[in-house]
C-alpha cells in the first residue's frame, strides 16, 4: 500500500465537539455518588484510576499508547489524553479500537455534521425515538506540521467509504506505525468540508475552550442545532 503525499499543514482553531458529560464541566459521577464523605470519595478516586483509561495511560498501564507520549502541564491536557487512550470499540475512521486519536474539523458546521450523525446512528442502533438533547463543548486547536493528505487524492478513495473503517484503519495503522503525525482529509458526512486526524498527542497544540453545542435529535434525526 502506497502511502499519500505529505503536506504542511498551518490550521488554527479546528474543532472537536465532545459531549459534555465527558468534559472538565461535567461533574463526575463518582463525586455525587460520595456526597459529602472525604473518606469514601478518596476510595472511589482510586477504584476509578483502576477503571479509567486516561489514568490507566497517564501512568503507563495502558497497551497500545504509552506514558511518555501524552502531555501535561497545561489547564487541557487530560482532554487531550483522554482522546487517545479512550477509543470507541470498534475504533474511528484511522484508528482502531486499542488506541485512539484527535478527531477534528476544520469548519464547525463540519464538526456539528460529523457528531450528529454518529451520535443519530447510535440511538437508531438503540431504537431510541424519543427527543434526546445532546450537549458538546467546541474545543479548539491549532496544527504545525506536516500530515498525509488525502485531498483530492484519487488513489485512497476507499479509505472515505461511508460505510466501513476497514480500508481507512489499515491506512492508518500503516502510517501510525511509520511515525506519521496524522492525516488530513475531505469529510465523509459534509460535502466540502475537511477534517483532520492527529495521531500524536503533542502536536495538539493550544487547546482551548471553544462556545458549548447543543443538539436536538427527535426520531434519532437531527432536528436543532444551537450554539450557546
Amino acid at each position: 500500500m502506497k502511502s499519500p503525499r505529505l503536506s504542511k499543514i498551518e490550521q488554527d482553531g479546528t474543532h472537536r465537539l465532545i459531549p459534555y458529560r465527558y468534559s472538565e464541566h461535567g461533574k463526575p459521577i463518582l463525586n455525587l455518588l460520595a456526597d459529602d464523605d472525604d473518606d469514601l470519595l478518596s476510595d472511589l478516586i482510586e477504584l476509578e484510576g483502576a477503571t479509567n483509561d486516561r489514568l490507566l495511560g497517564e501512568s503507563g498501564r495502558l497497551p497500545g499508547v504509552s506514558a511518555i507520549e501524552l502531555v501535561s502541564g497545561f489547564p487541557l491536557a487530560h482532554i487531550v489524553n483522554a482522546s487517545f487512550t479512550h477509543a470507541a470499540v470498534a475504533g474511528g475512521r484511522f484508528n482502531s479500537e486499542g488506541r485512539g486519536a484527535w478527531y477534528a474539523a476544520f469548519e464547525m458546521q463540519t464538526a456539528q455534521t460529523e457528531v450528529a450523525f454518529h451520535r443519530a446512528i447510535e440511538l437508531q442502533e438503540i431504537g431510541w425515538m424519543a427527543e434526546e438533547v445532546s450537549p458538546y463543548i467546541d474545543y479548539r486547536a491549532d496544527f504545525r506540521h506536516e500530515f498525509h493528505n488525502l485531498r483530492r487524492d484519487s488513489d485512497f478513495t476507499d479509505c472515505l467509504d461511508p460505510n466501513t473503517y476497514a480500508a481507512s484503519q489499515a491506512l492508518g495503522l500503516k502510517l501510525l506505525l511509520n511515525g506519521s503525525a496524522g492525516i488530513v482529509y475531505p469529510s465523509v458526512r459534509r460535502k466540502d468540508g475537511t477534517c483532520i486526524v492527529c495521531f500524536r498527542p503533542p502536536l495538539v497544540l493550544n487547546v482551548r475552550k471553544g462556545p458549548r453545542v447543543t443538539i436536538t435529535f427527535v426520531d434519532a434525526k437531527v432536528a436543532v442545532v444551537k450554539d450557546n
